[in-house]
């Protein structure tokens, strides 16, 4: 059974698929409304963002919830 990664955890799925689509922190941020450092943040492992962030992050990315933000 997957589970949520601890927020402890580098998210480097969603920095990986960020980079793959050429688009920056920034870009990104704009696309799903938040700030620049809300994504900084997420990444880092220092933010768990909310199901519904989560869920606009992947839209924009073109991935599932399980891709970018559970544990194999």
């Amino acid at each position: 059974m997957s589970e949520i990664k601890p927020a402890s955890t580098k998210n480097l799925k969603l920095k990986s698929a960020r980079a793959a689509m050429d688009l920056s922190q920034q870009e990104l941020a704009e696309l799903v409304g938040v700030s620049r450092q809300t994504i900084n943040a997420i990444e880092k492992g220092d933010y768990n963002p909310t199901i519904k962030l989560c869920i606009a992050i992947c839209k924009v990315l073109g991935k599932t919830l399980d891709q970018l933000f559970w544990e194999e």
